[in-house]
């Protein structure tokens, strides 16, 4: 898969990012109300109206929101932050039934290609909490490192590295 989108889709092998809308409201005013989905991001349920505000695509082009699907099926949410000339920040967070089975490293692995091949990013970072064993293996899968720690979150990077040959990143 080459990553690079189609409607603003990002393609990867056992996922796919779709642009968030105002059409995903319902979705995603339920699952940011759940306390497990949120467990991570934050720790506390929000209301429609936060998420309506900063998760359905009204914050483009500053943050970039996304529904991850696997065969179709919404899973997750993920969205991307440019921090300056050729990098920039991504979070994402899966529902609890769909960790631990390969989805978030594939979503993952598409983002930072996209970012890389049609936005030009050499460095991606990420921050999960440091208590979070799935997302650091997930982000880890994924081919970042840590890199430090800000309070409770484990700071993470993926860098391009013209000596090293991924052959996700390739495409």
């Amino acid at each position: 898969m080459d990553g690079k989108p189609e409607d603003g889709v990002i393609v990867g092998d056992l996922t796919c990012l779709v642009p968030a809308t105002g059409a995903h409201l319902e979705l995603l005013a339920r699952w940011f109300a759940d306390p497990p989905f949120v467990r991570n991001w934050g720790g506390r349920p929000l209301t429609r109206e936060e998420v309506a505000a900063k998760y359905t695509g009204r914050r483009r082009p500053d943050v970039e929101s996304f529904l991850v699907l696997a065969r179709a099926v919404p899973v997750g949410y993920a969205q991307y932050v440019p921090d300056g000339p050729g990098q920039g920040g991504v979070d994402m967070v899966l529902l609890p039934q769909a960790q631990g089975i390969g989805l978030g490293p594939d979503a993952a692995r598409a983002l930072v290609r996209h970012l890389h091949k049609v936005l030009g990013w050499q460095r991606v970072t990420v921050d999960p909490e440091a208590s979070n064993a799935h997302a650091i293996r997930a982000w880890t899968k994924a081919g970042f490192r840590e890199v430090g720690r800000r309070g409770s979150q484990l700071i993470m990077e993926w860098r391009l590295n013209p000596e090293i040959t991924n052959e996700w990143l390739q495409g």
